[in-house]
C-alpha cells in the first residue's frame, strides 16, 4: 500500500512539472506574440529625430554625435550565412549621453581595419540591450574579443558607463562591403506553440498510463 502511495506521488510530481512547462511556454508564447507585434508598429513608423527621454525599444531614428573611430569593440557574432566574425560597436556622444552602436558584422580577417564613420547624420534603430547570458563565454578584454557587452566589462575597457538602449546603424560608409549592417525585423523564431503542446502530451500521455496500470492493479 506504501508503494502504490509513493508511486502516485511520484507521477504527480512529473506531470506537475510537465503541466507548468506547458503553462510557461503559453506564456512565452504571449511575450513573443507581444514583442512581433511591437516590432512590426514601430518598424512601420518613418524615422524621427532622436530625443533620449523619449527613447523606445525598436524605434527608427535620425541622429548625429560625436562618434569615437578609435577604440572599437570587436563583438563576436555569426553573419546571416553562419560565418564566424565580429560586429563593430563603437561608442558616441549625443548631446552628452553616451550610447554604443552597432555599426555591422565583418568577417574575422578585417579585424584591425579601419572603418571610420564621418557623416554628419545617420539612420538607426534602437534597440535594448539583450539580457546577461550565463552561458556565454568571459570577454576577453586584452585581445579586445568581446562575447556580450557586460555593463562591467564596458566600464573596466572604456572608463564610461552606457544607455541599455544600442543604436544599430542601417547607413554609413562601406569598405568593401562590410560592414554588413545588422537587419532588424519581426521575424523570429516562435516554436512555444509546438513545445507548449508538446509538454501537455507528455503530462496527458503519464497520466494515462498511470491510470492504466492503477485500474490493472486495483
Amino acid at each position: 500500500m506504501r508503494y502504490k502511495f509513493l508511486f502516485t506521488i511520484f507521477v504527480s510530481f512529473f506531470i506537475t512539472i510537465f503541466l507548468a512547462l506547458g503553462f510557461w511556454q503559453l506564456y512565452r508564447l504571449n511575450w513573443k506574440n507581444s514583442l512581433i507585434e511591437e516590432i512590426n508598429s514601430s518598424l512601420k513608423n518613418d524615422p524621427v529625430k532622436f530625443e533620449a527621454q523619449k527613447i523606445k525599444n525598436f524605434q527608427k531614428i535620425e541622429f548625429k554625435g560625436k562618434i569615437d573611430n578609435e577604440n572599437l569593440i570587436y563583438l563576436y557574432g555569426l553573419s546571416d550565412n553562419g560565418e564566424p566574425g565580429f560586429n563593430i560597436i563603437k561608442e558616441i556622444d549625443i548631446r552628452g549621453e553616451n550610447f554604443l552602436i552597432n555599426q555591422g558584422w565583418i568577417p574575422r580577417d578585417l579585424k584591425g581595419e579601419s572603418f571610420d564613420l564621418k557623416q554628419s547624420e545617420y539612420f538607426g534603430i534602437t534597440k535594448l540591450k539583450s539580457k546577461k547570458n550565463y552561458f556565454k563565454p568571459n570577454n576577453d578584454l586584452s585581445k579586445n574579443y568581446w562575447f556580450k557587452l557586460d555593463d562591467i566589462d564596458l566600464k573596466k575597457h572604456t572608463g564610461k558607463t552606457f544607455s541599455p538602449f544600442i543604436i544599430f546603424i542601417q547607413n554609413g560608409e562601406q569598405k568593401n562591403s562590410f560592414p554588413i549592417p545588422k537587419k532588424i525585423s519581426s521575424d523570429l523564431p516562435n516554436n512555444h506553440l509546438k513545445y507548449s503542446l508538446t509538454w501537455f502530451s507528455i503530462a496527458i500521455s503519464i497520466l494515462l498510463i498511470y491510470l492504466y496500470f492503477r485500474k490493472k492493479n486495483y
